[in-house]
């Protein structure tokens, strides 16, 4: 929202998108104050997950992964910190890349001509950065960006039917939780804004999506890795980090 109760650092709104918080309320530095703090989280789970695909040596995918998902929470920061359309490049490109890299875990492992796909998504994703730093999509990337989030349900459900194991259907259990109720929150802040603005209390419905999305992302990678070391005979099972938060531990068969 446009409306600000202290000077901008940044100057005039220059993104195409706007969401319903209002502008500069705690600081001259952070436009939308809580729809930038609420992508920590995201940051840290990432790391958490990063420090257990390396420890425990997994492919190097998963670190890919779990550094495209910090990438994409810095650059949502810096996005809603600025509300300058360069920094909307920051949040909007890294979310595309970050589905194709989706799109190459879930589907790479039965493509049978393995180089073809990361040549192919290498090529995408840098044609679609250079094409979204000079045109304003707008509504097109959003389409778009549910196209590529569609293409991963299918599989996404194979590698669900395909597990036995209670604890890795619980991680998609709670995948599928946390994209609902954060989507049903994107949808609340974007529709009923000038409604919300009329409350004494703003819930900050695109903040909880941001929170609700990081631990989405979690998930997700944690059920891939659990499915992928499964798939490697790595033995994988779901542990829990002081008894909350789950990662996956593995016992790679010792070589002969």
């Amino acid at each position: 929202m446009a409306d600000a109760m202290v000077s901008s650092f940044w100057g005039p709104v220059t993104s195409t998108t706007e969401w319903c918080e209002k502008n500069y309320t705690h600081s001259s530095y952070i436009a939308e104050f809580y729809n930038t703090i609420s992508n920590i989280p995201c940051i840290l789970l990432a790391l958490m997950g990063l420090i257990n695909a390396l420890r425990q040596r997994f492919e190097k995918r998963f670190s890919i992964l779990h550094i495209s998902n910090m990438t994409l929470a810095i650059g949502s920061m810096l996005f809603h910190a600025t509300l300058q359309h360069v920094q909307q490049q920051s949040d909007e490109t890294p979310m595309v890349w970050e589905m194709l890299l989706y799109l190459y875990v879930l589907y790479s492992p039965d493509w049978h001509y393995r180089g073809t796909m990361p040549t192919f998504l290498f090529f995408y994703g840098a044609a679609f950065a250079v094409l979204h730093s000079q045109v304003r999509f707008g509504i097109g990337f959003k389409i778009h960006y549910v196209i590529l989030c569609l293409l991963c349900i299918p599989r996404m459900y194979k590698y669900y039917i395909h597990t036995k194991e209670a604890s890795s259907k619980r991680l998609a259990h709670l995948y599928l939780a946390t994209i609902s109720l954060g989507s049903l929150c994107w949808l609340f802040d974007r529709l009923l804004c000038e409604k919300i603005h009329g409350w004494y209390v703003n819930p900050q419905g695109h903040a909880l999506w941001h929170v609700l999305m990081g631990f989405n992302s979690y998930f997700a990678n944690t059920f891939l890795m659990f499915c992928r070391a499964q798939q490697l005979g790595w033995s994988p099972r779901v542990v829990h980090l002081f008894g909350a938060f789950p990662y996956v531990k593995i016992q790679k068969p010792k070589v002969q």
